[in-house]
């Protein structure tokens, strides 16, 4: 009756182990390699009450672990590498499953010792539980120690698959990264007009300019109208300072959504925003140690200029969606062609910023102060957009020359730029076919640009003269209309080259 209760106490015992070993895999979940050991042998030596479990990780793919526990050694799982010298002849000498005795390294007596190899062919690891109790291991202890390095295996296998994800997934997390950075810095070799062309007095201060402020590090605002090469400007100054061996990273802000703007600027960590599916580098990070040009930088929205002036003052940001401060070192060129100061009125601008932003301004000149540039930049775009189209298109005829001299060009170089492409698109011959008749000007040009503002005094002294019916002098002259002395606006007529016809 007693052996029958013993046989019933060690079946139900070998059942309780098993399911605690079956219930393994719930503890498992998500675990790496290490912590999937730490359990298996911490169960098992209060499983078995063992004097020694021990572990060992052999494979390729992550380095070598081994982990001890013990029910009777407190000190043992900071000697892992330790035990591992001490059994490695055991191993070798022993057949795995099979019980055998040795000498205990660790305290008097001898330990009653069986290894089982972790994998099919040795490849996961090694696997060991030792006791002083005689008859370690019976059959029931054995049974639990098989299913126990089973069940690692199957679970650490698995993990090592998650693993190989993961690194897989990082890695091309990282290469789009590389690839949208790469992306970024090609842009600093992208020239869409060419260098900058021309020899106009009014061009010739605009680059003396750069020439003073490139070595620096302060804040540059580059303003002027659209299509005057702010660009070309910016990229100037950078290939001119020190900072030229970095990244020359660029944002036009006017083709960002407002919303995304932020993003785009500071960057932002996965799940930050809806559509954030993972993280992103902004373009103040792309930037460190570089120079950052921000175009049209009077679309920013009032709300974000305040992080904008925190980094150019404090050379730091937080991505969205993160509590960890980044820093950066950062030079700023900013552009527009928008009247920052108007915008400052308006209270559609942020003061502080505007005077942050313009430390040191440069103006690049509309296309019709640069007249003597215009038959030199025309020939440099020809060239250019000849290549381009795989056009043998040589010269341009003199009469269409002086035309493209003659047009104000509202669209200023990009537009003339464009209006070449075009001509040499349509071109049959050698010499550009420039279509004169387009080059007249339009209705409302002259009120819709910026006029000078000689042109602008002699048509309003020409309205004055004519309903005074050309009379100078007198009450009823045009000298009294204008509000000026006949002495004065007889000067300013000599000026002006007006005369009565």
């Amino acid at each position: 009756m007693d052996e029958t209760a013993i046989e019933i106490r060690r079946l139900q015992d070998c059942i309780s182990g098993l399911m605690s070993l079956l219930a393994l895999p719930s503890l498992w979940d998500s675990r790496d390699p290490m912590s999937i050991l730490r359990t298996l042998l911490e169960m098992l030596a209060r499983m078995l009450d063992l004097d020694l479990a021990y572990a060992r990780l052999d494979g390729e793919a992550t380095p070598m672990l081994e982990l001890a526990r013990s029910e009777h050694l407190p000190d043992i799982a900071r000697r892992a590498d330790e035990v591992g010298a001490v059994i490695e002849p055991w191993l070798l000498a022993q057949h795995p499953g099979m019980p055998y005795v040795v000498p205990n390294p660790f305290q008097q007596g001898d330990l009653r010792v069986t290894h089982l190899w972790l994998g099919v062919k040795k490849e996961v690891g090694v696997m060991l539980a030792a006791s002083r109790r005689p008859g370690f291991p019976s059959a029931t202890e054995t049974l639990l120690l098989r299913v126990a390095a089973n069940q690692a295996v199957v679970e650490l296998q698995r993990a090592q698959l998650a693993a190989t994800r993961q690194r897989a997934e990082a890695a091309e997390r990282l290469n789009d990264e590389i690839k949208a950075h790469n992306a970024y810095l090609r842009q600093e070799t992208e020239q869409p007009w060419g260098e900058i062309v021309g020899r106009s007095k009014s061009l010739a201060e605009a680059l003396t300019l750069v020439e003073r402020v490139a070595p620096t590090n302060a804040c540059v605002l580059v303003q002027g109208e659209t299509g005057t090469g702010k660009e070309l400007i910016a990229h100037a100054i950078h290939r001119l300072s020190r900072r030229r061996q970095y990244p020359f990273v660029r944002l036009n802000c006017a083709a960002i959504p407002t919303g995304l703007i932020e993003a785009e600027l500071f960057g932002h960590e996965k799940g930050a925003f809806t559509g954030a599916v993972g993280k992103r580098i902004g373009r103040f990070e792309l930037a460190d140690k570089g120079t950052i040009f921000l175009d049209e930088v009077g679309e920013i929205p009032l709300e974000l200029q305040a992080k904008l002036l925190r980094v150019l003052q404090e050379h730091e940001f937080e991505r969205l969606g993160s509590a960890h401060t980044q820093k950066t070192d950062v030079r700023l060129i900013a552009a527009s062609n928008r009247d920052l100061a108007q915008m400052v009125a308006a209270r559609t601008f942020r003061d502080d910023l505007y005077y942050r932003l313009k430390v040191f301004p440069i103006e690049t000149p509309p296309l019709r102060h640069r007249v003597d540039d215009i038959p030199v930049l025309a020939q440099h775009f020809l060239q250019v957009h000849a290549r381009a189209n795989n056009r043998s298109i040589t010269t341009i005829a003199p009469e269409s020359l002086a035309a493209l001299s003659r047009y104000s060009w509202p669209g200023n170089v990009r537009e003339l730029s464009n209006f070449i492409e075009r001509c040499v698109i349509l071109t049959q011959g050698a010499t550009l076919e420039v279509p004169v008749g387009e080059l007249k000007p339009r209705p409302n040009a002259e009120d819709a640009s910026d006029e000078s503002l000689e042109r602008m005094e002699r048509q309003h002294i020409l309205r004055a003269l004519e309903e005074c019916n050309w009379v100078i002098a007198g009450p009823a002259g045009a000298a009294a209309k204008l509000g000026m002395k006949r002495t004065s606006l007889q000067s300013k007529m000599q000026k002006l080259g007006i005369t009565r016809n």
